[in-house]
């Protein structure tokens, strides 16, 4: 690099000659990863591994040292994870719950970094300066109670930190401190047993798996039932653990359904809900005499409008107690100073986004402004008198008289409800993509006369809290049904705009927030929301990252209890309600579950899917719209 040396000694200010740098940076990630083949990229995207492919930030102009160090330390982090993590081993030791899953995930990274610490001093320093910003990013300094700390990063701090003997760093704040005492009370035995087993992942899974067991978890690994499970070692990443309260055949059976084809797992799910809906059936009948008289608009028969009332009856769905669930406002969760604090928080996190969302969210505008421009339909037998071809009656006397009518703009009457997953799975990158992409479609579509409502759905606790109580307390009688406290959430409601919202959506990166996820019901409650609305076109747009999960419910329940029950309400909304229901998936196979359903990889295609899948309902209806005319 003396060429680039000598420039910058005379131009202190001149970009750096980056290529020497991937060279190196590339050389070492591949002598550590130990593959020839694996191919390292520099981009703007974010870092993460795909197969032998692993993507790092790409280098400023002038990279300073700890710009340097960062790079380095994600680049030897994944480079460690590809050299000593089998994720087949990794799958097969996973414990149920998404709290245990987050802890299992945190303590197994955290193994591997240590691997690359305690054999390199220099990869020791790469990898504390990557997790110094990672911290820093995230916040952790400003982390002030214990509910709002996460338990998983505080484990797998402690465990480097047993591991290597290196401290925290200050980015992290005292994430570590509020879990301490409980950890090391709880697990302390453990935790001295981790280091003879930091080479061996499966003797280290099993330790851990013991830690979670005697922190209140999650149950000791049952080794012998999971050995004889074939299934097992084709799990992907769009397996969501179970429940290991799950007898054989259950477990059987849902290794079954994930190895079918989607084409049969819908046909069987529509075999196996035909005969939960016979009820429902009967009662169509009745409720096509209900119909809303408005409902032939422009040529267009809307679908009874059938309420949710006595549906759980009909499928077979239980709630223990409604006793504690919650619909509550993000102003009422959280003081307006601290939400004006997480709202600056996420616009930081997502400046370089802004543009890109920005650009999608103007074209999608461009696309709807041009529907709404003024358009008329000519040569009608009645209207308004076209005086352009009165010239043809002087012509000829014997033309009759020629009309003209404007035409309905149809998606003017249209509320649009997004459903946001706020369970403990998207933490991070998702959430954050996710927060910001609804506050930009909702701008965008408030500019072009559509109403939106923008509301979140998680638990208001881990491990069932009070309903989970109530059930200890009467007994724990067997199969009660659903047993957390659902916490539904209003960030925007439609008849709120969008400049008095704007700092609700900050709420999503409170820490402690995001928990379990009951897709079903909330669903439900969406669903009824808006058919509350006035307005003639109702559209519901779910964004999640994976199946229901509620460690809970399903550690008392059969395995399938709530993905059974979401599945029902879909078909429901879908065959029998005039809400146009579609979903979007990150990183999960979406349309298992939906007729209408996207499935992404990143949480930064977001954006993009939003406006896609809109902007192709609006045209589809104005097609249909325009059919309806010429029939007529």
């Amino acid at each position: 690099m003396a060429g680039p040396g000598d420039n910058r000694k005379s131009n202190p200010y001149a970009p750096v000659d980056l290529e020497p740098l991937h060279r190196a940076v590339s050389g070492t990630v591949r002598a550590v990863s130990g593959e020839r083949e694996a191919e390292v990229v520099f981009s703007r995207d974010r870092p993460g591994m795909s197969g032998n492919q692993i993507r790092l930030p790409e280098f400023s102009k002038r990279p300073t040292p700890e710009e340097l160090a960062v790079v380095r330390g994600l680049g030897d982090s994944m480079a460690l994870r590809m050299a000593c993590h089998n994720p087949v081993t990794h799958a097969q030791m996973s414990p149920g719950g998404t709290d245990a899953q987050a802890i299992f995930d945190a303590v197994e990274q955290a193994r591997i970094d240590s691997i690359g610490a305690r054999r390199m001093p220099g990869m020791a320093k790469n990898l504390a300066a990557m997790h110094a910003e990672k911290y820093e990013k995230a916040n952790f300094a400003a982390i002030d109670r214990k509910e709002d700390a996460p338990v998983s990063e505080a484990v797998a701090m402690l465990v480097r930190e047993k591991l290597t003997g290196q401290k925290p760093p200050a980015s992290a704040g005292r994430v570590l401190d509020y879990w301490r005492d409980f950890i090391e009370q709880k697990a302390a035995v453990d935790l001295d047993r981790l280091g003879s087993s930091i080479d061996d992942q499966d003797a280290f899974a099993r330790v851990i798996r013991s830690m979670l067991s005697s922190m209140e978890m999650a149950d000791d690994y049952a080794g012998d039932d999971l050995d004889n499970d074939e299934e097992d070692e084709n799990l992907s990443d769009e397996d969501q653990p179970r429940s290991e309260r799950e007898n054989d055949e259950e477990v059987q059976e849902e290794a079954g359904e994930d190895s079918a084809s989607a084409e049969n797992s819908d046909s069987a799910d529509e075999e196996m809900d035909q005969g939960e809906m016979d009820g429902a059936e009967v009662a169509d009948t009745d409720l096509d005499d209900e119909a809303d008289p408005d409902s032939e608009v422009a040529g267009e028969t809307k679908r009874p409008n059938t309420a949710f009332d006595d549906f759980n009856d009909k499928v077979d769905y239980r709630v223990f107690s409604t006793e504690f669930d919650e619909e509550i406002t993000a102003d009422e969760l959280c003081d307006q100073e601290e939400l004006n604090r997480l709202r600056a928080h996420l616009d930081k996190q997502l400046a370089h986004l802004q543009g890109a969302v920005g650009r999608l969210a103007n074209r999608m505008q461009r696309r709807l402004m041009a529907k709404q421009n003024r358009s008329w339909d000519f040569d009608l037998e009645e209207g308004y008198l076209d005086t352009a071809r009165l010239v043809r009656m002087v012509i000829d006397p014997m033309q009759p008289l020629s009309f003209k009518m404007e035409r309905d703009t149809q998606f003017r009457d249209t509320v649009v409800s997004l459903l946001i997953d706020n369970s403990g799975s998207m933490r991070g990158r998702p959430i954050t993509v996710a927060a910001t992409c609804g506050d930009i479609l909702a701008r965008t579509l408030e500019r072009c006369g559509v109403k939106v409502e923008i509301l979140g759905f998680t638990t208001k606790a881990w491990k069932g809290g009070q309903s989970r109580e109530k059930w200890l307390e009467a007994g724990k009688p067997s199969t009660p049904g659903r047993l957390n406290d659902l916490r539904h959430i209003v960030y925007k409601s439609a008849d709120t705009p969008w400049r008095r919202s704007r700092a609700n959506l900050g709420l999503m990166m409170r820490e402690g927030l995001l928990k379990e996820n009951i897709d079903g019901e909330a669903l439900i409650w969406a669903h009824d929301r808006l058919m509350a609305r006035p307005e003639q076109r109702r559209i519901l747009m779910m964004i999640s990252d994976g199946a229901p999960v509620d460690d809970s419910t399903l550690s008392v329940n059969p395995g399938n209890f709530l993905e059974k029950h979401l599945r029902a309400v879909i078909e429901h909304i879908e065959t029998r309600s005039p809400v146009e229901l579609l979903a979007i998936g990150i990183g999960h196979d979406v349309t298992r579950y939906y007729r209408r359903a996207v499935t992404i990889v990143d949480a930064d295609e977001l954006a993009g899917a939003m406006t896609d899948q809109l902007a192709a309902l609006f045209e589809d209806q104005a097609g249909t719209s325009a059919k309806g005319r010429r029939r007529k």
